[in-house]
């Protein structure tokens, strides 16, 4: 999953959805030396993950890409996912989506202390160009993905997955509607695990 998936699906705290974003930046982090609540939000975006790649539906999806650019359907269908999520926000929560993300800006911006140095430069970068709000656009799924594949050090056939992602649009959205629910279910049941007892 991607940045607002994951900060959607974490625990409910502001330390647990920054962990949920520390996820993709633990390289060389000591998690011991961080608040128990950013651990938990680490662990919880980790089984997250787990559970995605796991998911028959997601397999399916990723069945759907051509050969030469498989390998990148992960990337793609994370980033691919946060439109989804907000194309059909209503049906997972009562909260407003610009308010939540307005919130989760604030967090970020709030906690930079917590973050290793990539971490701060991409939030940094996120809020400031409001990444979130930008996946609203279908269209603008496609210009995040040929940035992936701009950042990607071999050749490779990874730019202009959008095209594919358009052509079969509707599957892959029904995929994500069978798939999602089912994963907010077992966020929650994650999230619940890893609370602290009393």
């Amino acid at each position: 999953m991607n940045h607002l998936a994951h900060t959607f699906l974490a625990p409910d705290s502001p330390e647990a959805r920054v962990g949920s974003i520390l996820g993709d930046f633990t390289r060389g982090v000591e998690l011991s030396a961080l608040p128990e609540p950013v651990i938990r939000g680490v662990r919880h975006h980790r089984s997250v993950d787990v559970f995605t790649d796991q998911h028959p539906a997601v397999l399916a999806s990723k069945a759907l890409f051509s050969a030469q650019r498989r390998r990148f359907a992960g990337v793609a269908l994370d980033i691919l996912y946060d439109h989804y999520l907000l194309r059909h926000w209503h049906r997972f929560s009562q909260t407003d989506h610009n308010r939540f993300v307005s919130a989760v800006y604030h967090e970020l911006e709030t906690h930079e202390h917590l973050m290793p140095p990539p971490m701060l430069k991409v939030t940094r970068r996120m809020v400031q160009h409001d990444w979130f709000g930008a996946y609203e656009d279908f269209e603008n799924i496609g210009y995040a993905l040929d940035r992936v594949a701009d950042r990607i050090r071999f050749p490779n056939r990874f730019a202009g997955i959008i095209e594919e992602i358009r052509a079969n649009d509707e599957l892959l959205e029904a995929q994500f509607l069978q798939f999602f629910p089912e994963l907010i279910t077992f966020a929650s049941e994650d999230a619940a695990g890893l609370s602290p007892q009393p």
